[in-house]
């Protein structure tokens, strides 16, 4: 069974486009299927647009990405599991491509990712730069992120101590065990935190990032980001 975990906080406006898409492309394969979202706590109608999707709902309150997909996972009755946010579209192209990449071998990957709507040109401009670094170095996005079950198992999943990066941490896991494939094939990912952040406001929490180290993501402070109060974004 393919198991499509979907981790959500506040995410009713996005969360039902995401589902249809999972619901179309794992269709189309032709294997038994599941969907699961993992409600972190979630203050809006999350819970509920996913269940009327056909979403299994994990309630938990986490309020650390990580956690929360570690909640979903350990519901989860499959022996793939595809991680995908929930502002994140999936077609059958990529999951198709996916699965094929974990019959021949792999114990998990990624894809190239682009955003939705109108970004900054600055952003549109250095998205390929990132996508071909992430595909050299063998890294998955955090949108969408797939592998075994027991790759995922043998990893200790997602790292709890991390508040973020931390599908990097586990790519860097699974490529210990075996083949992490970056595909081709393109998800869609919501470009909202382009549009709703100046670049000085992005630039300076990258910059206290990396001026922090690895220690910066071990807890909500400076990741405001992704843990701060959602901006209005006209383009949703």
């Amino acid at each position: 069974m393919i198991s499509f975990i979907v981790p959500a906080f506040n995410e009713e406006r996005l969360l039902g486009a995401t589902l249809a898409a999972l619901r179309a492309a794992a269709g189309a394969t032709g294997e038994p299927y599941e969907l699961i979202v993992a409600d972190d706590a979630s203050a809006d109608r999350t819970a509920e647009v996913a269940r009327a999707a056909g979403a299994r709902v994990i309630c938990v309150a986490c309020r650390q990405i990580a956690a929360t997909r570690n909640a979903g996972a350990g519901a989860a009755l499959g022996d793939r599991l595809f991680f995908v946010d929930a502002d994140t579209l999936v077609d059958a192209v990529v999951v198709g491509a996916a699965l094929q990449a974990l019959r021949a071998g792999a114990v998990g990957g990624g894809a190239a990712v682009r955003f939705d709507g109108r970004v900054p040109r600055w952003a549109a401009l250095l998205l390929p730069v990132l996508v071909w670094v992430f595909r050299t170095t063998g890294i998955a996005t955090g949108c969408f992120l797939f592998c075994t079950r027991a790759a995922f198992e043998t990893a200790g999943g997602f790292d709890e101590t991390l508040y973020g990066a931390e599908e990097i941490a586990l790519s860097q896991a699974l490529k210990r065990q075996g083949r992490l494939v970056v595909l081709r094939q393109t998800v869609t990912t919501s470009g909202r935190k382009l549009r709703t952040y100046a670049a000085g406001e992005l630039l300076g929490i990258l910059a206290r990032l990396a001026l922090r180290g690895t220690g910066s993501l071990r807890s909500r402070r400076g990741l405001e980001l992704w843990y701060g109060e959602r901006r209005e974004d006209t383009a949703d």
